[in-house]
């Protein structure tokens, strides 16, 4: 190709020098000039080529590399479509339970209107709803016999609790920081937890709730709401809490969080 390129260029010099009669000089400096042209062009030529299959490889490349990143672009937005349904799902439950709270709430309270408020305090806290009953309203003191006055308000608390078979039901003993030590009761964790046990079995034995439901638990002085350095702080802290709350299993189930593909 390059030969035949070459003997072209000189015909049409020789052609051109006679014609014009140019001396023997003036053609070889010419073909020269048109050989280093050539030249040129050729080695032009070259690189454009290459060029071009770089491109070419380039192209390749980049169609692998976009194939892979629209599968991870698609992956990541399902996973992102996955936890958004994910906390909107949580969310709407968290909703309904704050629902079912209130609710609640409000039933106890209407229930109890007629009870002290200072003997009982219904609220919600961190979501979850707390009964907190005198001790003198349920107990005579050092003792974990149930008195008379408190059956009214248990009842009240069955009756409502009853109506809401979904929620599992804490009952918490509390003491306050004196130590305590007779022929029935070894110290205050004991005489809490007795006191918590004495309710459960009223709750289930005389008012129908469902024992597997029940959770009777003793804190003695561990949780004080007051400071015990004084008479009134004392018999704050000397209470049983019903604590009413969602059940384990189907709190911690709602909380889980499902696996999203990597």
């Amino acid at each position: 190709m390059r030969t035949y390129f070459l003997l072209a260029l000189i015909s049409s010099l020789l052609l051109s020098s006679s014609c014009k009669r140019k001396s023997r000089a003036e053609l070889e400096r010419e073909l020269a000039v048109k050989t280093e042209q050539a030249e040129l062009y050729k080695s032009q030529l070259d690189d454009l080529q290459g060029t071009n299959a770089s491109l070419l490889d380039r192209m390749a490349d980049l169609s692998v590399v976009s194939k892979a990143g629209a599968e991870n672009i698609s992956k990541s937005l399902e996973n992102i479509s996955q936890q958004y349904s994910f906390i909107e799902n949580l969310s709407t439950k968290i909703q309904a339970k704050d629902s079912i709270n209130l609710a609640l709430v409000m039933n106890l309270k209407r229930s109890l209107n007629d009870i002290n408020d200072e003997d009982v305090k219904v609220e919600v806290r961190g979501g979850i709803v707390h009964i907190s009953i005198a001790d003198k309203l349920l107990f005579n003191s050092a003792s974990a016999n149930i008195n008379d006055r408190a059956q009214d308000v248990l009842s009240k608390i069955a009756s409502v609790v009853n109506d809401h078979y979904e929620m599992d039901v804490m009952v918490e003993g509390h003491t306050d920081n004196i130590p305590i030590s007779n022929s029935q009761f070894k110290d205050n964790w004991d005489l809490s937890v007795k006191r918590a046990t004495a309710v459960v079995r009223v709750l289930e034995n005389k008012y129908g709730v469902d024992p597997e439901r029940l959770i009777a638990a003793g804190r003695a002085d561990n949780m004080p709401k007051e400071d015990n350095e004084s008479m009134a702080g004392r018999s704050a802290n000397r209470r049983t809490e019903i604590i009413i709350s969602p059940k384990l299993d189907q709190f911690f189930k709602l909380l889980e969080t499902p696996e999203f593909k990597g």
